[in-house]
C-alpha cells in the first residue's frame, strides 16, 4: 500500500541497521512534541528498568514504520490513527510484523479560530471558508484569498486537511498553508496580539488551548461512508481520489512496536504493551516542551522519576 515510499524508505533503513545492530532498542522519533517526550520516557524507562541500551532516531511515520518492519527501528511512541491507518492496514494486518499497543489516548481534530476572529467575522462553520467574502477576511497578503494553516508538512493529517478543503470547497478561496508548528503557533501569538484574524488546524493534546481562547468551527458529525481518505502513498491520484466532507473521527493515540522484539528483547516487548498514557499527561508534555522550552530529554527523566508507580506497572 506505501510502494511509492519504500524505496526510499528502505534505503534509510540500510542506513540505520548499523544503529540498531549497536542498540538493543531503537525509538523512532517523529517531529512533533508530544511524541519526543515520549519518546525520551520510553528510553529511559527501558535503560532504568532492563538496562538495556536504547537509542534514538529521527524519522517520518512511513520511515519509522518500514524500519520497524525491518527492525531497523523496534518502537514508533506515537501513531495517530486514524491518520495512519494506511500504515497500520499494511505492516500491522496485512505484513503481521508491527503490533500496536491497545492503551490510547483520546485526541480531537478539527479546525479553529480565535475568540475575536469569530466575533469580527461571525465564522461559525467551516464550510463558511468556501465563500470569498468570509475568506477575504482571512487575507494577510491582498492575493485575494485567505491563509489557513493545514498542518505540517509530512503529517498524515495535512494531506487530510487538503481532502477536506477541497471537500468542503474552500480550496477555491484559501490558500492552504504548510508550516512547522512552532512558525504556525507564533502567528496566532502575532494575529492574538495585533487584533487580526486567524484560522488553523487544531487539536488535542495540545498547549494551544491552555494559551489562547479559541473556537471550533463546526461541521456535520463524521460519516465513515463519506470518507474516502486515501494518501499519496497509496496512489498517486489520492486527491482526486479523495472526499471527507465531515467532521474527523474520534481520534486515537497508540504505541507501535516491531514483534521482532519479542524473540531478540522479550522483556522491552512485554513493556511496550502495557505502557500508558492519559490525555492530561500528554497536554502537560507538550506544554513543558513547546511552551516552557524544556529539553525532551531531562523532562523525561523528571517525568519518569515523578511517575515512578505507573512506569512499574508497566514492567509487570
Amino acid at each position: 500500500m506505501i510502494k511509492s515510499v519504500i524505496p526510499f524508505a528502505t534505503a534509510t533503513t540500510l542506513i540505520l541497521s548499523s544503529t540498531a545492530m549497536a542498540q538493543d532498542v531503537v525509538i523512532g522519533v517523529p517531529n512533533w512534541a508530544s511524541a519526543g517526550a515520549t519518546a525520551n520516557i520510553l528510553k529511559i524507562a527501558i535503560e532504568d528498568n532492563l538496562g538495556l541500551e536504547v537509542a534514538l532516531q529521527n524519522g517520518t511515520n512511513p520511515i519509522i514504520f518500514e524500519a520497524m518492519d525491518s527492525g531497523a527501528m523496534h518502537v514508533h511512541p506515537e501513531v495517530w490513527m486514524p491518520n495512519q491507518q494506511n500504515l497500520h492496514d499494511t505492516f500491522v494486518t496485512e505484513k503481521g510484523t508491527v503490533a500496536m499497543n491497545p492503551n490510547t489516548v483520546l485526541s480531537d481534530q478539527n479546525m479553529c479560530v480565535t475568540r475575536e476572529t469569530a466575533e469580527r467575522t461571525g465564522i461559525e462553520a467551516l464550510s463558511d471558508l468556501s465563500n470569498p467574502v468570509m475568506a477575504a477576511n482571512f487575507d494577510t497578503d491582498g492575493d485575494g484569498m485567505g491563509e489557513v494553516w493545514i498542518g505540517g508538512a509530512g503529517w498524515a493529517s495535512t494531506n487530510v486537511e487538503k481532502i477536506r478543503a477541497q471537500s468542503y470547497g474552500y480550496d477555491e478561496t484559501m490558500q492552504l498553508v504548510e508550516m512547522d508548528e512552532a512558525l504556525a503557533m507564533a502567528q496566532v501569538d502575532n494575529a492574538t496580539a495585533q487584533g487580526e484574524n486567524i484560522v488553523f488546524f487544531c487539536y488535542t493534546p495540545h498547549h494551544m488551548f491552555s494559551l489562547y481562547d479559541l473556537v471550533t468551527l463546526t461541521e456535520p458529525e463524521f460519516d465513515a461512508d463519506q470518507w474516502n481518505v486515501i494518501q499519496p502513498t497509496d496512489d498517486p491520484n489520492w486527491l482526486e481520489l479523495s472526499t471527507a466532507p465531515t467532521a474527523w473521527d474520534a481520534t486515537k493515540l497508540h504505541v507501535f512496536y516491531s514483534l521482532a522484539l519479542a524473540n531478540t528483547q522479550p522483556l522491552a516487548a512485554e513493556m511496550l504493551a502495557n505502557v500508558s498514557f492519559n490525555t492530561e499527561q500528554v497536554n502537560g508534555m507538550v506544554y513543558a516542551l513547546s511552551v516552557e522550552g524544556q529539553d525532551p530529554a531531562e523532562f523525561a527523566r523528571t517525568w519518569v522519576d515523578a511517575n515512578a508507580d505507573l512506569v512499574d506497572a508497566w514492567f509487570q
